[in-house]
């Protein structure tokens, strides 16, 4: 990258960075919910979720932020030249994704320990070596040793492709980890005999619900017990990430 602009080396980093970021929010605060960005600061039992939403809401727009600003640096330094070699953007990018995690686990997980990558078991600390290792160090690895010139594209289509394939098969989530609590919404106006046999037709049980009844805590059920909820009067049933696991966040200890 000798003679780069420095416009460019730090936007693409940033650009990598803000990457890193939104991965690791949207994966693990939304999708999997295995934390929320403070989630170490609050009582597990009794957890401020409006609190934890607007945080996490917050660290996105912060990522916003930095890929905003590298996109105009990266413009700004290239405007009126010619086409540029995507090798050394990947490098950067990479750089800046991997970097990303090696902050999250230094600072966020073990010095102010506001979050870790598993809230819910009693050892984190596997999971936080285990994600740092593939998310962190691995990226900034292959991007050292990728080639300066334009000859390392196949081992780039080869690096997105495996950070994509790990990406997803942590987003399978509940189905990788046993059975789990599933929340379901319901339209105003559902009876309570209605709701009850929506769930009776969807095979499930109810664990809880809450104090206006439209939002039950149910034990997992295959998809055809979901369609059964959602023909029974259900507006939103959370499940795996392709099917609203958002709503998640709401379960209960």
């Amino acid at each position: 990258m000798e003679g780069a602009d420095r416009r460019v080396i730090i936007g693409w980093l940033m650009i990598g960075f803000a990457l890193g970021g939104f991965f690791d929010g949207i994966l693990l605060h939304q999708v999997l919910q295995w934390h929320h960005l403070l989630s170490g600061l609050d009582d597990p039992a009794n957890p401020n979720l409006p609190l934890q939403v607007l945080a996490d809401g917050i660290f996105h727009l912060l990522m916003y932020v930095v890929a905003i600003i590298g996109t105009a640096l990266v413009v700004r330094a290239r405007k009126g030249q010619g086409a540029f070699d995507r090798t050394p953007v990947l490098k950067l990018a990479l750089f800046g994704f991997g970097a990303w995690h090696v902050v999250d686990a230094l600072l966020s997980h073990w010095l102010l320990g506001i979050h870790r990558i598993r809230m819910d078991i009693d050892d984190p600390l596997l999971w936080d070596l285990g994600w740092l290792a593939v998310f962190g160090l691995l990226p900034l690895m292959i991007g050292w040793c990728l080639p300066r010139g334009g000859s390392g594209r196949p081992l780039a289509a080869s690096v997105l492709a495996l950070l994509m394939a790990s990406g997803l098969a942590a987003g399978l989530g509940p189905a990788l980890t046993g059975p789990q609590e599933m929340i379901v919404v319901f339209r105003s106006g559902v009876s309570e005999d209605e709701k009850m046999a929506a769930l009776m037709n969807a095979g499930g049980s109810l664990r809880w619900s809450d104090a206006s009844g439209a939002v039950w805590g149910i034990s997992d059920v295959p998809l055809p017990g979901m369609l059964a909820l959602y023909r029974g009067g259900a507006a939103l049933v959370s499940s795996t990430p392709a099917l609203a696991g958002c709503l998640a966040f709401t379960r209960r200890a």
